[in-house]
């Protein structure tokens, strides 16, 4: 894999396509946390076709609200904002026990478990595990992908471990969360899906066949692990034109649907821009989410 090219788009649309995946990481979250553990069966039955943001769900969320995906990003941006844009464990580790502390609607079970563990020891880094290959540390990963946004590749990839490792020190979420900061980072700068396909996805499945999706069977119901989630997001990504096609097929798809719908929405919106965000989403999504994500967007992607 190569570094993000230099961008081919002016400042100012640079930026408005880092606002447009934070947003869309945002829109994802709230859209799918209303089918969350639903089957695709299950969604049919009570909603036809998912397509708006109307809270619910098993977290009994007001319309609008987001969950974990996005609030440990939050905490992950505020964290490497107070760094001066560096990506530091230990600044990591106390971003996310705060945000922990502060009593989220929800939380997955490697990030609480690890949390606990580095209350205890002060270490932010946890140990290697292959049971710890959920989407936890993927699912947040945006702020490193705004923050690198020029960088050199092996800054890139050695900011994406800083924070993944603090939860889920594991190869296969390392994998993800390299892949998706650098595909993020090749959208915002102005490469088309057929480039990404070429110069990341292809490069992936080369590298780590189990993330392979293209010739299997649409991945319904995707599970925690990491790759079920990215293989979900891919298909979406790759078989759907259009921001909001591309998220109402993947929730639609049941599962771990907030956090498919999470990745899923960063990626469609760096590659497809403020533009192509339904006006009737942002409108529901909450203000002071919709705000703070484009305020952490600007302050993280100014170039260094």
């Amino acid at each position: 894999m190569t570094a993000a090219p230099a961008s081919a788009r002016p400042p100012g649309t640079v930026l408005a396509h880092a606002e447009a995946a934070y947003l869309g990481l945002a829109l994802g979250d709230a859209l799918g946390a209303t089918v969350e553990f639903m089957t695709p069966r299950e969604i049919v039955h009570h909603y036809g076709v998912h397509r708006e943001i109307v809270g619910g769900g098993w977290l009994r969320l007001k319309p609008g609200q987001i969950t974990d995906d996005t609030g440990m990003s939050l905490a992950l941006g505020e964290a490497i904002l107070a760094k001066g844009g560096n990506v530091v464990p230990l600044a990591c580790a106390e971003a996310f026990d705060a945000w922990m502390r502060s009593k989220p609607i929800d939380i997955g079970n490697t990030v609480r478990r690890n949390l606990i563990r580095f209350r205890n020891s002060g270490n932010p880094v946890a140990e290697y595990s292959d049971h710890d290959a959920g989407n936890g540390a993927a699912m947040r990963v945006l702020p490193v992908a705004l923050v690198t946004l020029g960088r050199s590749e092996a800054q890139v990839r050695a900011a994406c471990r800083a924070q993944a490792r603090v939860t889920h020190h594991n190869a296969l979420s390392d994998a993800a969360c390299e892949f998706l900061v650098l595909t993020v980072q090749d959208f915002i700068t102005g490469a088309s899906l057929g480039q990404v396909f070429r110069q990341r996805i292809s490069p992936l499945v080369q590298q780590h066949p189990e993330f392979a999706f293209d010739e299997r069977p649409r991945r319904e119901n995707p599970s925690g692990w990491i790759v079920e989630t990215v293989q979900a997001v891919l298909q979406a990504l790759v078989e759907l034109d259009g921001f909001e096609h591309c998220l109402v097929d993947v929730v639609n798809r049941g599962g771990d649907a907030d956090t498919t719908g999470a990745i899923a929405g960063m990626l469609a919106g760096a590659l497809y821009g403020r533009e192509a965000l339904p006006a009737r989403w942002l409108q529901a999504l909450d203000p002071d989410i919709h705000e703070r994500c484009r305020a952490q967007a600007r302050a993280l992607a100014v170039p260094d």
